[in-house]
């Protein structure tokens, strides 16, 4: 007969070693409340391809597009500024202030090679679009099937 010895917090303590290995599993990045705790905060994006180019597009409203720094290299391509705080004025009573400020970063990986010298980037009605040609390794290619007849 086995004898098995009942441990009071013996569940918590499993769960805990399994919560702390997904972390370890985890790539460390900052979820949006922590970067705020820091100062730093993520603008929205949206990026896709087409047959001759990676688009992405950052919602960057009130953001002098002058003061973004954006990086374009074969694995990702990386975002950095900062929106300016507009100063508290008296007489106003803010029922809720949801605008993001302070400095901003967002690095966005490339699942194709780019031709990162030839990115071009626009900006207008507050959002920012860059346009980085595939590389000739990154295009896609059509393939003809020949069937042969029996």
């Amino acid at each position: 007969m086995a004898i098995t010895r009942l441990e009071p917090f013996g569940g918590l303590r499993e769960m805990k070693r399994e919560v702390d290995r997904l972390f370890d599993e985890i790539i460390t990045r900052p979820a949006p409340l922590e970067m705020r705790r820091m100062g730093e905060w993520e603008p929205a994006v949206e990026m896709y391809e087409t047959e001759s180019e990676v688009v992405v597009k950052v919602a960057l409203p009130n953001i002098d597009p002058k003061q973004v720094e954006i990086m374009v290299t074969n694995e990702a391509i990386t975002l950095k500024g900062e929106a300016k705080h507009e100063e508290e004025q008296k007489g106003r009573n803010y029922y809720r202030q949801e605008l993001q400020f302070g400095a901003f970063r967002r690095t966005l990986p490339l699942l194709t090679e780019v031709k990162g010298a030839e990115a071009k980037a626009t900006y207008k009605d507050g959002v920012l679009e860059i346009k980085v040609p595939k590389s000739e390794r990154g295009k896609a290619t059509a393939v003809k099937v020949k069937v042969e007849s029996q």
